[in-house]
């Protein structure tokens, strides 16, 4: 125990750098500009955790903060697929979980538009040999983009959001 704690005592606090201000009110426009584009309204996410850690929900759910303001921005999260334009989908998909994600692909009306949010869901990341996991989520839906990192921070996300609304060509 005194060993841990004179590393922390060496080490010190440490943080990640938050965005520039400039940089995050340009993509919030950006971002703004094309949903209203691309959709004419709001754009509607079904958030589906496949059986990851939960280390990517902290980073969505830090997206409802002040700070990135996606209500702001014209981005709710829904709890129907029935009324989601983007499913946002983390984790390796378990075995379990399979079936539910296809149904909830096949619930969310076309043209939907798919994300997989961190390594676990691009890749299947370290529980990909696991007898429990069918794999990425690319294994059971098509995906549309995927954001690596393990968990990737919330402008990573909103980037991958971005990137999805604008693969979506009107």
């Amino acid at each position: 125990m005194l060993d841990i704690l004179k590393h922390i005592a060496r080490t010190g606090i440490l943080s990640e750098t938050p965005p520039r201000l400039a940089d995050l009110q340009r993509t919030e426009r950006e971002l703004q500009a094309r949903i209203r584009q691309v959709l004419g309204r709001a754009l509607a996410i079904r958030q589906v955790d496949a059986g990851s850690c939960n280390g990517c929900e902290l980073e969505i759910q830090a997206l409802h903060n002040p700070y990135y303001n996606l209500e702001g921005d014209g981005i709710h999260f829904v709890a129907s697929p029935r009324h989601a334009d983007l499913l946002l989908v983390t984790g390796p998909v378990t075995r379990h979980m399979e079936t539910a994600l296809r149904r909830t692909y096949d619930a969310a009306p076309d043209p939907k538009l798919v994300v997989a949010v961190g390594d676990c869901g691009c890749d299947g990341g370290v529980f990909a040999p696991s007898y429990a996991c069918v794999g990425p989520v690319s294994a059971v839906i098509p995906v549309d983009v995927s954001v690596p990192g393990c968990p990737p921070d919330p402008l990573a996300i909103l980037a991958g959001i971005f990137a999805a609304v604008d693969h979506r060509r009107p």
